[in-house]
């Protein structure tokens, strides 16, 4: 399964090195990509920039039609487009279904809200002006995604961006650049104008050196690690780029002693294993109250040593391989420092090599004190880890005290009680009775240390576009 680049509505780099990408349940070589550099970025850069002049002229429902088109095209193509995620990313292929899904629902919504972008008209301040807020489109768009969602953090990205009337280079994951260029010949078979939407593969620290420097990229929009986040608002001040940035997490999920626990339990269950844990939102703290503390853990225990692990390929596999041996060997260094510290073994606390690939078996501890290491990193892997709490207060205050402000999570039936903490959670996404929060019509995003402006609804499209205030003398 070999694939060029594609820029400028061509396939390119054939004459390249290569980049060979493996299947992380197998370690079997599935197929391989350009590595391209600065030039191949530049090409992309100029492509999207000449395109950016026709492509910005059109109708909000002319961009729309195109997109409602890849929409279709993705919904047709959803069973094989899973299979691929599968394949080069070792998510389990009912995730990867619901993947395609959800990434498919931001390709329909911003076709949709493309055409809401509303200007304003302000009362004139003497009678022979008149002060119009017109939004138009920011330019050239570079889109910076992540393995562990390879179709959704595309489209979740660049279905807004060409709904604003934006041209866009996206540079994938090395790790799982094939389903990126799946979706690429998809937008091709959609008939979109050439050098609308362009794909480079390659070293991220030359492509994205390029993307950052080069003044015609007004926009840049990453899912990734806060370091890296870090990185390129530094590489972003020399020029004054705009940045999306959706960065790590640290998830608390907080259970209150008036929760229902079997609610709680297929909450938790839901948004610490999705993906073998390896997602930015999934629950990394757990802390409960004494009155359910027990009951919570039998019953949780009891859900997670149903889950199978194994190739995500196989029907009744749930937890697919981490992502490579730097994944598993973080994950079992976070297990046995909370052990070495007094945390209990509930159930797992090991993983498994297989023919290269790295396993790790859902792990709950208990007893976990909030000095060791599992809470206060992003673990990223299927390990959850269970503290007990006297007090909602302890439970804000445990849940605040991190850099980190993406994803928290609330489980309480009690209305008062609930808003109360949820209010005062310093975190950009809550789920409240709700393990699996994200949807295409919601904002997506995080405070502090975990990013910059939000994806999805209405909120998602605003990141690409200017304002531009018009006052005209009469």
């Amino acid at each position: 399964m070999d694939k060029n680049m594609y820029c400028n509505g061509e396939w390119i780099g054939a004459d390249l090195d290569r980049i060979k990408v493996t299947n992380p349940a197998t370690g079997e070589v599935i197929g391989s990509v350009p590595n391209g550099g600065k030039s191949e970025t530049k090409q992309a850069i100029a492509a999207a920039n000449e395109a950016f002049k026709g492509w910005s002229k059109k109708t909000a429902n002319e961009r729309a039609s195109y997109l409602k088109k890849l929409y279709e095209l993705v919904v047709n193509h959803s069973d094989e487009l899973a299979e691929l995620i599968t394949k080069e990313m070792g998510k389990p292929k009912q995730e990867a279904a619901g993947e395609v899904g959800y990434g498919a629902s931001f390709i329909e919504w911003y076709a949709e809200e493309g055409k809401r972008v509303y200007g304003e008209t302000i009362p004139a301040s003497h009678d022979n002006k008149r002060l119009h807020v017109w939004k138009q489109p920011v330019g050239v768009v570079a889109a910076i995604t992540p393995w562990n969602f390879p179709a959704a953090m595309i489209t979740r990205k660049v279905a807004p961006a060409l709904a604003a009337g934006c041209t866009v280079v996206l540079k994938p994951a090395e790790d799982t650049p094939l389903t990126a260029l799946r979706i690429a010949e998809l937008v091709e078979e959609a008939g979109f104008p050439k050098g609308v939407f362009n794909i480079v593969t390659g070293a991220p620290d030359v492509i994205g050196t390029e993307l950052m420097e080069n003044p015609i990229v007004k926009k840049v929009t990453f899912t990734g690690s806060t370091e890296v986040g870090k990185l390129l608002m530094r590489q972003a001040a020399d020029n004054v780029k705009k940045l999306s940035l959706e960065l790590g997490g640290h998830a608390p999920f907080i259970i209150l002693d008036d929760a229902d626990v079997d609610k709680a339990v297929q909450g938790v269950v839901a948004s610490k294993f999705r993906n073998a844990g390896q997602t930015c939102v999934c629950a990394n703290r757990i802390y409960i109250q004494p009155k359910i503390y027990d009951a919570f853990i039998e019953k949780f225990n009891q859900e997670v040593d149903k889950l199978i692990v194994g190739d995500g390929s196989n029907d009744n596999v749930h937890i697919g391989p981490l992502i490579n041996q730097s994944a598993y060997e973080k994950v079992d260094r976070h297990v046995q420092d909370a052990l070495k510290q007094g945390a209990k073994l509930v159930t797992g606390g090991s993983g498994f090599e297989q023919e290269g690939a790295y396993f790790y078996k859902p792990t709950i501890l208990k007893d976990v004190r909030d000095s060791m290491l599992i809470m206060n990193e992003e673990t990223f892997g299927p390990v959850a880890p269970i503290q007990l709490i006297q007090s909602d207060e302890e439970a804000v205050q445990l849940a605040n005290q991190t850099p980190y402000g993406l994803a928290a999570y609330v489980y309480s039936e009690g209305l008062s009680r609930g808003m109360k903490v949820v209010e005062a959670l310093d975190y950009g996404i809550v789920g409240w009775n709700d393990g699996l929060p994200s949807v295409a019509q919601a904002p997506f995003g995080g405070m502090k240390e975990s990013g910059l402006e939000r994806e999805g609804g209405h909120h998602g499209i605003e990141p690409f576009l200017e304002t531009k205030y018009v006052s005209i003398g009469l």
